[in-house]
């Protein structure tokens, strides 16, 4: 995350209100980074609802939200984050499009949640970048903002210091992926666990995109199983052939399905789900390199920093360095990420 404070500092948090944001947007953005976890290890973060007044803004729903700081106070900001609108096309004020565009050319990290990408385009951040939003909301857009590069069916999308996700859901994906951007997977994990979600999810908006293909409750049942024997024999070599052998399927219909359920493939699932297990070793546990691909799955320490490069932009010995949070000692079991 380009400006982001160091790991394990505190954040401040700026959310920016106007009329016409989503209350569910401003809920999440609330519950990722206004409840203090600081007694599960969770570092103190400060969350301020700044607008262009401090009077109470009318949300949706019969719901109200009170700013506690005007929009100057996004110069002190970490992080700014924009809600979603309940209607996409409504313009944002213009004090809070000047004052994204000045916290973008100082190089703060602005994210916008699903139609808080339209906000973006209007103060003419997102010309020349990609970014996504909602599945349907995509050709919208690209019609009113053409020098935007939509991207389709991503559940999040990094340009330079700025972040875009997709609809809802994909909301909570991006704001934990910035957690752990910043502050490590454990500390993203504890956050969803007190919010009963999943830490991260794999794949891409695509698979909720109109009409997935069909399948039985029996078929999920079948890949779900497989999904958790391979996540509890992460240390084993895993090949399409053989996971499809154990679903019962062919691999091409293994592969189909797969793709249907999780929006990725299966390769590129099992890579996803490594790299967080060796996240977790190297936050939790004083074990050799070479020990953390073992038990991950990599093989060799060499493959995993590959792996790391090409996924994190970071390798495991500079991750381990940023992130390490408990005192060294002996190493734990590999901790089984979400399936």
């Amino acid at each position: 995350m380009t400006a982001a404070p160091v790991p394990g500092a505190t954040t401040r948090i700026a959310l920016v209100s106007f009329p016409g944001i989503r209350a569910f947007d401003a809920s999440v953005i609330t519950e990722v980074w206004g409840v203090d976890r600081t007694d599960r290890g969770v570092p103190p973060f400060e969350l301020r609802r700044t607008a262009a007044a401090t009077t109470p803004i009318p949300l949706r729903g019969g719901l109200s939200l009170t700013p506690d700081r005007t929009l100057s106070w996004l110069a002190r900001a970490d992080l700014i984050v924009v809600p979603g609108l309940d209607d996409h096309v409504t313009p944002a004020p213009e004090p809070v499009l000047e004052a994204l565009r000045r916290a973008h050319s100082r190089g703060t990290p602005i994210a916008a949640l699903c139609g808080g990408a339209f906000t973006l385009a209007q103060a003419g951040l997102l010309d020349g970048r990609r970014a996504v939003t909602h599945w349907n909301l995509t050709d919208l857009l690209r019609t009113r903002h053409p020098d935007v590069t939509v991207v389709p069916d991503a559940l999040f999308v990094h340009d330079g210091n700025l972040w875009t996700s997709a609809g809802t859901a994909a909301g909570i994906d991006l704001c934990l992926h910035l957690v752990r951007t910043v502050h490590g997977a454990e500390t993203a994990a504890t956050i969803a666990r007190s919010m009963v979600t999943a830490p991260f999810r794999t794949g891409t908006q695509a698979q909720f995109i109109e009409h997935p293909t069909p399948q039985t409750d029996r078929d999920a049942d079948t890949l779900a199983a497989v999904r958790a024997f391979a996540l509890t024999h992460l240390a084993e070599p895993h090949t399409v052939a053989e996971l499809a052998d154990r679903a019962g399927m062919s691999p091409r219909s293994f592969a189909r399905h797969f793709q249907a359920t999780t929006g990725t493939t299966p390769l590129r699932w099992l890579i996803t789900q490594r790299i967080a297990a060796a996240q977790k070793l190297l936050e939790r546990t004083d074990l050799p390199l070479p020990e953390v691909a073992r038990r991950t799955g990599f093989g060799s320490e060499i493959t995993m920093r590959q792996h790391f490069a090409t996924h994190l932009a970071t390798s495991p010995r500079d991750y381990r360095l940023a992130f390490h949070r408990t005192p060294l000692g002996t190493g734990v079991d590999t901790p089984a990420p979400h399936p």
